[in-house]
């Protein structure tokens, strides 16, 4: 059955809601001033949800004219998105994001206290252990050695722990869109003594564990609730819906003290990623209009399309070249019989920048574009002066990706490639103390190219310096994976 509440795509004249041709679309705008044969490619593809893969690696290329390249693309791109979505009413008829129906519905808020002991200082956990200090900084160095994340995680991290009195974000208030999210950072925010705006669904299950969150933690999490006070349990109650509820919760945002910061942690399957994703941008757009000192939180995909510095390029072009003499028979063959297809080296020697393609097709064209949405928002906005940040997440072993059993195959299969795929408590603490250091530092060091905003700080779990292109060992990965498990 079609959900047809709220955000959605917008109809053909059939009445028929495609994805497909709004997901064309969107792409192809992004790239028509920059690249009008990559945008004419985009609206001839025929089988998009198969073929999507170059056009969102073009629309990445694209960028690399120069930095009005790369805002051009991103705000076009959003531009056609938030044209062509529609929110259906009240009245069981579609209206235009900007004339979004709103009920005058009020938001109340319940502030819940933290009663346990606030962490005063970064503590890591990783494999069983947790870090500090000296460990943890040692880890990072460990990571950088084998290129698990870019030197400037270290950097950044290191001036967390050098600041610990950073990491309650005093004068701040974290909106955490998503607050159940496995990779958000609300159990670190309430541990480390934040102020937290919690929005996610009404639904029970989620609210009992942000509540028991917020209530062993030492900060404070405000919940919203349509409902007055009476009597029933707070649970039950609380929770806001994305979307359907937009200027409800806009109103609700822009009265939080402090300086607000929007963080976009949202998850749903297939096609409702795209149309949550879409509205927390109407959202974040609304915002940052209504109240100067918005700031924007993201976490990046790395299962994306990035482009990245030569050192990158470098180390895996040198893990290619000392490939074992085993690895180099083996290889041989596959890419013979594969019509090269198959353990593929992953740049050409001597790029500067190099393009990643990290792009998972068992993720979908849906996926792909929704967490896109959110890299042309922080692109655009830092364009335009606003704090952002926005880091790319290490592959993680989270409740969706467990789920998809070929992507949970090729993550237990990894590391054969060189890439570590992360624990979630390990991601969780890790991203948020980066969102932490963005947050004190005005969104990181301001760089003269958009690609290398984004690649600051970004904890990619080594696909950007593995010796394959990430897509060409995805199968074998998975066999490894399948076979580890069955053994």
């Amino acid at each position: 059955m079609v959900d047809e509440h709220g955000l959605v795509f917008p109809a053909d004249d059939e009445g028929r809601r495609s994805t497909s041709r709004t997901g064309r679309g969107v792409v192809a705008d992004a790239l028509r001033a920059v690249d009008p044969t990559g945008a004419r490619a985009a609206e001839q593809e025929t089988a998009w949800r198969t073929g999507y893969l170059p056009h969102f690696r073009r629309a990445v290329e694209a960028g690399l004219e120069g930095p009005d390249a790369a805002v051009t693309v991103a705000r076009d791109g959003l531009d056609s998105l938030h044209e062509r979505m529609r929110v259906v009413g009240p009245d069981g008829h579609d209206h235009r994001l900007t004339d979004w129906p709103d009920d005058g519905a009020t938001v109340r808020s319940v502030e819940v206290a933290g009663e346990g002991e606030a962490v005063r200082e970064l503590v890591l956990p990783y494999h069983g252990e947790r870090l500090r200090g000296p460990g943890i900084r040692r880890r990072l160095g460990g990571w950088v050695e084998r290129g698990v994340v870019e030197p400037s995680v270290a950097e950044a991290v290191d001036r967390v722990l050098d600041n610990p009195d950073w990491l309650r974000l005093e004068g701040h208030t974290v909106a955490v869109l998503g607050a159940g999210a496995e990779m958000g950072p609300l159990p670190s925010l309430v541990r480390w003594g934040a102020r937290v705006a919690a929005v996610d669904l009404p639904r029970p299950d989620i609210w009992q564990r942000v509540l028991t969150l917020a209530r062993n933690g030492s900060g404070t999490v405000v919940v919203p609730t349509l409902h007055d006070d009476d009597g029933r349990a707070l649970d039950d109650v609380a929770g806001l819906d994305l979307l359907a509820q937009v200027p409800a919760i806009e109103r609700w945002l822009a009265e939080q003290p402090g300086t607000l910061v929007v963080g976009n942690y949202v998850y749903a399957d297939g096609a409702t990623n795209t149309r949550v994703s879409t509205a927390v941008d109407d959202l974040s757009r609304r915002l940052l209009a209504d109240r100067g000192d918005t700031a924007l939180g993201f976490l990046a995909t790395p299962t994306d399309v990035f482009v990245v510095p030569k050192e990158a390029v470098e180390q895996s072009t040198a893990s290619y070249e000392s490939r074992s003499g085993r690895s180099k028979t083996l290889g041989r063959p596959l890419r013979t019989l594969s019509g090269g297809r198959l353990l593929r080296r992953q740049y050409v020697a001597g790029s500067d920048p190099g393009v990643n393609d990290s792009l998972v097709p068992q993720q979908g064209p849906n996926y792909a574009l929704a967490k896109r949405v959110q890299r042309w928002r922080a692109t655009v906005a830092r364009h335009d002066g606003v704090t952002v940040s926005m880091n790319v997440a290490p592959p993680t072993r989270t409740r969706s990706v467990v789920k998809n059993r070929a992507l949970a195959a090729a993550y237990a299969g990894a590391h054969r490639f060189g890439v570590e795929v992360f624990e979630p408590a390990t991601s969780n603490v890790l991203m948020a103390a980066l969102l932490v250091h963005d947050l004190h530092t005005q969104g990181g060091p301001r760089h003269e190219q958009p690609w290398q905003d984004e690649a600051y700080a970004a904890c990619h779990g080594g696909l950007w310096r593995t010796a394959y292109a990430p897509r060409s060992a995805l199968g074998l990965a998975a066999l490894l994976g399948y076979g580890a498990a069955r053994g």
